[in-house]
């Protein structure tokens, strides 16, 4: 292994940062050692990186199987295993679904039979001022609920929809027609345990989750506000100043993230994705 592999904490809850790697040649043997940090470090973030789309993918192909996107329009041409993440057109006119894109809290394509793995972002182009990205921890959001409130939720099976949450609904309620297919309703359980690790974690998030089982809408939506709050608070939280070449790579299963949408629309913020869902076959990619 190389001497120069070093971690280093960026926030006090979660971020870590990976020294000495450079993703565009990755041997065997750092990758081990990038797989088992990761396995630690819910957020793994790796400066001054150089990639393309179709080393991005590959890069995600490591841990498990790419998946395009369910947004058409964003996807990177020619590789579908990747999606732009931007704020701007291609004739350069500024994005609106692009800018507010993603800014309330969640969990990716908790709305789908198969859940990911993790996610991986490079930065191409940032605002010269904040646009970062925010992350949470959701094993801590689990662990610091009162005994009462884990009681209650171990027997809660929520219902998660397509940005139909009480976040989502209102975040992306005049952009129903921007998604590629229809998606259906799936029922995950309010604790679940992460593949990996066994321990449980929190998974309710405000942008997908739109109801419980056997609770009204208005009380549902009420629970799923408060665990929201509880789990963003700045002790479980860190906030990524992207620079441009960073990748960031997060547990899709442990935590919760959104853009924070902070910066002048006018700037340019322009991002390569791509998200990674479990290989057949295979129980962990981690």
């Amino acid at each position: 292994m190389p001497a120069q592999l070093e971690l280093r904490p960026l926030g006090r809850a979660l971020g870590t940062e990976a020294l000495g790697i450079n993703l565009a040649r990755l041997d065997d043997t750092t990758f081990a050692w990038v797989k088992q940090a990761f396995a630690r470090h819910l957020v793994l973030v790796f400066r001054e990186q150089n990639l393309g789309a179709t080393e991005l993918a590959a890069f995600g192909a490591r841990f498990g199987k790419p998946r395009p996107h369910s947004l058409v329009n964003y996807r990177y041409p020619g590789q579908p295993d990747v999606s732009w993440l931007r704020n701007v057109h291609d004739d350069g006119k500024i994005d609106w679904f692009g800018v507010k894109r993603a800014t309330a809290w969640h969990t990716d394509s908790t709305y789908e039979p198969e859940l990911p793995l993790l996610a991986i972002l490079h930065a191409l182009e940032v605002p010269k001022e904040r646009g970062g990205t925010v992350f949470a921890d959701m094993y801590a959001a689990y662990e610091t609920l009162p005994q009462a409130m884990k009681d209650r939720l171990a027997a809660m099976t929520c219902l998660h929809g397509h940005t139909s949450g009480p976040a989502g609904g209102e975040l992306y309620k005049n952009d129903a027609a921007k998604t590629a297919e229809k998606v259906y309703e799936e029922r995950w359980p309010a604790i679940t345990a992460h593949p990996v690790t066994g321990k449980p974690i929190l998974f309710v998030n405000p942008m997908h989750v739109h109801g419980i089982v056997g609770m009204e809408k208005d009380d549902a939506w009420e629970l799923v506000e408060e665990l929201a709050r509880h789990a963003t608070q700045e002790r479980f939280t860190y906030y990524h100043h992207w620079r441009v070449g960073d990748v960031v790579m997060w547990d899709e299963r442990a935590t919760m993230h959104r853009g924070a949408g902070d910066y002048e629309p006018s700037e340019r913020r322009v991002m390569l994705r791509t998200i990674v869902y479990p290989t057949e076959g295979v129980t962990t990619a981690m």
